[in-house]
């Protein structure tokens, strides 16, 4: 009986020591987490996202964004590296293979293509399906986690860098990466300015925890910028008397924000990739609990809830409309896409892009 009682307190004794000594690659950050106000107006209760219809992408999954591209065929970026081309009439096709894991991506005024690839750094492509690596360090240091692209009327790149220590690549990938950078909340984030004419790159806004979608508003005054790890959107000016200060535009949001795509109308669409995790902002300023957790399973460990939810502000932050679809038919979207007469749903993981026709809402 001895011997058993020795052996099991040698386990819970080894039991101990792995939660609190194994090595984690998170340093937590104690910090405090705004009260969850629930799905309450402005994100109440809404199904319209329930009558979007499927563009099937056959192998290709994770239409994280979508653009225009000259003609009115729409490009999505893929999982698996993959630039798609969606024809006018539907026909889904391979376009360009850009490796790693593309994310953001924008037409830019000459009709080229630039696109925030995870592993790589910012690349253009061209009408001919030729690829350039535009960027791939700042400062000397690498990019490691390109995030969203925004392009200024002037040419001007701005883009998020998600993490600068929690690699994309280095990491197992984007959701694993951005899974250690949240957990953490070490404010690893930054946004840049690349002006391409120059070959120039700076940080205009860093210590962001996860820095998500960018987007530049219709007068080219602001940027509006996801802070995914903070559950607000931030307005950093570009021009005018406050050019240089970044302020909190929305704060306390009911999920994690993801794209920000320009809409038609002037304002912004935004992405709540998954809803808040109960346990994850309870630990918030408890940083010692947070690296323990880290060490369990991965299945008891906070993740991403399937849920399927976007919405559109102003530039005061106002919320103009709030599309939801309780059954998540399209789970996990990053965000909209906005055309005269749709709205295209883009998706962290899946081999579908939805489509909401605006006669639909």
């Amino acid at each position: 009986m001895n011997k058993v009682w020795a052996t099991a307190g040698a386990a819970v004794a080894f039991v101990v020591l792995y939660l609190l000594l194994w090595p984690v690659p998170i340093d937590p950050v104690a910090w405090d987490a705004p009260q969850d106000a629930g799905l309450l107006d402005p994100f109440g209760a809404d199904d319209r996202l329930s009558r979007a219809r499927a563009i099937e992408l056959g192998a290709h999954a994770g239409p994280e964004d979508v653009t225009a591209g000259p003609g009115g065929d729409l490009y999505a970026t893929s999982h698996d590296g993959t630039l798609l081309r969606i024809r006018r009439h539907g026909d889904v096709e391979a376009f360009v293979e850009l490796d790693g894991r593309p994310l953001g991506i924008e037409a830019d005024a000459d009709g080229s293509l630039v696109v925030a690839n995870a592993f790589i750094g910012l690349q253009r492509i061209t009408a001919d399906a030729s690829v350039t690596t535009l960027l791939d360090a700042v400062g000397g240091r690498p990019l490691v986690y390109a995030d969203d692209v925004a392009i200024a009327a002037d040419g001007t790149i701005y883009f998020s860098e998600a993490s600068t220590k929690f690699g994309a690549e280095q990491y197992g990938g984007t959701y694993a990466a951005s899974l250690l950078d949240i957990m953490e909340h070490g404010a690893h984030g930054r946004v840049i300015e690349y002006r391409a004419d120059a070959g120039t790159a700076r940080v205009i806004v860093d210590d962001l925890n996860f820095a998500n979608g960018v987007a530049i508003s219709a007068d080219q005054n602001y940027l509006l910028i996801a802070e995914t790890g903070s559950y607000r959107i931030l307005k950093h000016w570009l021009r005018g008397p406050a050019a240089g200060k970044t302020e909190v535009l929305i704060d306390n949001l009911p999920g994690f924000p993801d794209n920000i795509n320009n809409a038609v109308s002037g304002g912004f669409w935004v992405g709540l990739v998954a809803p808040r995790n109960a346990l994850l902002d309870e630990l918030a300023d408890k940083p010692l609990l947070r690296k323990i957790v880290q060490r369990l399973p991965a299945s008891l460990r906070p993740t991403a809830e399937p849920s399927a939810h976007v919405f559109a502000i102003d530039g005061n932050g106002d919320v103009l409309m709030n599309l939801r679809d309780p059954q998540a038919r399209f789970a996990m979207l990053t965000g909209v896409f906005e055309t005269g007469d749709a709205l295209y749903l883009t998706s962290l993981f899946g081999h579908q892009l939805g489509v909401l026709q605006k006669d639909d809402l």
